[in-house]
């Protein structure tokens, strides 16, 4: 009969004793595993119990050395040989056999329990040594992981570090090339503002070269002051091609400066980003609630650039920024010594103006004088020539009363009778008489006629005189009062550089205020 939870006999128990004898295994009462020709360790299936009228049971032995104390440490270093791998579950006998009348020897008994012990120590020491070497292990990539993640806070660290310095380079330079563009822009200001105030005296000068064109006659000339006023014009025009293209130069300066600036401002602000996701990530810890899995972040790779050719990109624009700092530099000195330079020429033909100005209008008031005083003295030989035209012509009627005398003398004797009418002396002095008469007023009429043709040549020059009086009035309206008027009326600036005593002693009648 069959127990409770017991396996059912297999069809091999009923077999006669005699085919159990002529098994091919030996029996238990002669088999001994000491003796066995398997070796240890191996997996060879023996038969551990055969009892008549029973089967053959078999069971695995394990790979184990069967002859290791029980007692013996499992705190061994962990070895590939020791793992539940290379343990086969022994295969025991049923509890509860199929057979009432099962009979095992002692020999048989102690055998199971020690592979059992064995089997139990052998798993026992293999599952110590894993669990030690798990221990270890773990321990280990526990320090590994730590190290990693000190390492990486490390770089993270330096990186950190490396990119404060460049930000801070980069914040300083364009600290600088904001400030250089703030120069560069106040000294485009005041280029502009100096080609604007050229105008002025540009105008002047083209209004005073209009205005001496409106003289009369020979003072029409071209003289120092029109050469002066010529050259002015020249000077000035000049001068304003050389701001302009300073103007341009300064405004494409500009424009470099700003797009290197912008260069600047990209990289702090790419350096900024970058140094607040760093900081983020050094910040991360095992603690921090945000931290999550990234399946195949690793493999992703979206970086564009490698330390060295980061370093080189940021060295480049720095360099470039301070490449257009010295180029604006530069440029700011060119500018100052052209505004000084225009200043100082703009100012020294303003001068030099009105120096020949001035004298031109001391020449015309000396000629105008000059004319005056021989205007008067013909007046006063017209008027002299005319009383003596006038004392001519009286004398010429006085001689005439003397002639009528003498004439009527002689007459008056032609009437005497006969032999009376003698040519005496009487009458010799009445024909001399007549005769003197006659030439004296004939000298007196040609001398009248001399008088009046003087007066006609002194009319003439006074005429002249008149004329040429009105021209030198007209000339030194021009000059003292249109010219220099106009000109005094415009305020130009002493040149800080270029004070001049000697210029400012040259101004007659404050022709400039100052």
């Amino acid at each position: 009969m069959d127990f409770k939870d017991s396996t059912a006999a297999p069809q091999y128990t009923r077999m006669s004793r005699r085919s159990q004898q002529g098994s091919l295994l030996p029996s238990i009462d002669t088999f001994d595993n000491r003796a066995s020709s398997a070796p240890q360790d191996s997996c060879i299936p023996i038969r551990s119990l055969s009892v008549l009228g029973h089967p053959t049971v078999y069971y695995w032995t394990s790979h184990g050395n069967s002859t290791e104390s029980l007692n013996v440490s499992t705190a061994q270093p962990f070895n590939s040989s020791y793992s539940f791998n290379t343990i086969d579950n022994p295969k025991v006998p049923p509890i509860f056999p199929s057979t009432h009348q099962t009979f095992y020897t002692p020999k048989d008994w102690h055998n199971a329990q020690m592979t059992n012990y064995l089997a139990s120590d052998k798993i026992r020491a293999v599952s110590e040594r894993l669990r030690s070497d798990a221990i270890h292990l773990a321990r280990e990539k526990d320090e590994q992981a730590f190290y990693n993640n000190f390492e990486s806070s490390r770089r993270l660290d330096e990186r950190i570090n490396d990119i404060g310095y460049w930000k801070k380079k980069l914040e300083k330079t364009k600290d600088k090339m904001k400030r250089k563009i703030d120069d560069v822009e106040i000294k485009r200001h005041e280029v502009e503002r100096l080609l604007s105030e050229t105008e002025k005296p540009l105008h002047i000068a083209q209004e005073n070269v209009h205005e001496r064109e409106k003289r009369q006659g020979i003072d029409l000339v071209h003289d120092n002051v029109e050469q002066e006023l010529i050259r002015e014009v020249d000077t000035i025009k000049l001068l304003q091609q050389n701001l302009q293209q300073m103007l341009e130069r300064l405004n494409t300066q500009n424009s470099l400066n700003r797009a290197s600036l912008y260069e600047l401002k990209r990289d702090a602000q790419d350096k900024f980003r970058a140094l607040v996701l760093d900081l983020a990530a050094y910040n991360i810890k095992t603690t921090s609630p945000d931290i999550n899995f990234y399946k195949d972040i690793k493999i992703v790779d979206n970086t564009a650039s490698i330390p060295e050719s980061w370093v080189q990109y940021t060295e480049e624009n720095i360099h470039r920024a301070l490449i257009e700092i010295s180029k604006s530099n530069e440029l700011l000195n060119a500018s100052n010594q052209l505004i000084v330079t225009t200043d100082n020429h703009i100012w020294s033909q303003w001068n030099h103006v009105n120096i020949s100005l001035e004298n031109r209008i001391t020449e015309e008031q000396i000629a105008k004088n000059k004319i005056q005083i021989h205007l008067e003295k013909v007046l006063q030989e017209i008027f002299n020539v005319e009383q003596n035209i006038e004392f001519l012509k009286k004398n010429i009627l006085d001689q005439d009363v003397f002639l009528k005398v003498a004439q009527t003398r002689l007459e008056t004797r032609t009437r005497r009778p006969n032999v009376e009418a003698c040519r005496d002396s009487a009458m010799h002095s009445l024909i001399q008489e007549v005769h003197d008469l006659h030439a004296a007023i004939a000298d007196l009429h040609a001398k009248l006629h001399q008088e009046e043709n003087a007066v006609q040549q002194l009319l003439h020059t006074k005429s002249t005189l008149e004329q040429d009086l009105s021209i030198k009035n007209n000339s030194l309206f021009i000059d003292s009062n249109k010219v220099m008027g106009i000109r005094r009326t415009f305020t130009m600036g002493i040149p800080e550089k270029s004070f001049s005593p000697s210029l400012l002693s040259s101004h007659p009648f404050d022709m400039i205020a100052l």
